[in-house]
């Protein structure tokens, strides 16, 4: 069973993915480290958002970003320190 033997490619094409057939023993790892890159890109995207999010008027409502953005963990600092 199967779908037969594999085909002949030619050897002369590079791929980055290394090549066809290919079953990297350490593939655990490397999507580890790729993981943990995405999630490091991720974090510092999120924080330089927070600190560059500004609202010019008060919202009405509660909104989520209000937990992390400078100009409301400011106030809520100022407010506490009073």
């Amino acid at each position: 069973m199967g779908g037969g033997s594999r085909y002949p490619y030619p050897k002369e094409v590079w791929s980055p993915a290394g090549g066809w057939w290919t079953r990297p023993s350490n593939w655990k790892s490397n999507t580890a480290i790729a993981f943990a890159g995405i999630l490091a890109i991720t974090y510092a995207t999120w924080q330089v958002s927070a600190d560059k999010e500004w609202r010019f008027q008060e919202p009405t409502r509660d909104i989520p970003s209000m937990r992390w953005t400078k100009q409301y963990r400011d106030k809520q600092d100022k407010a506490a320190d009073s």
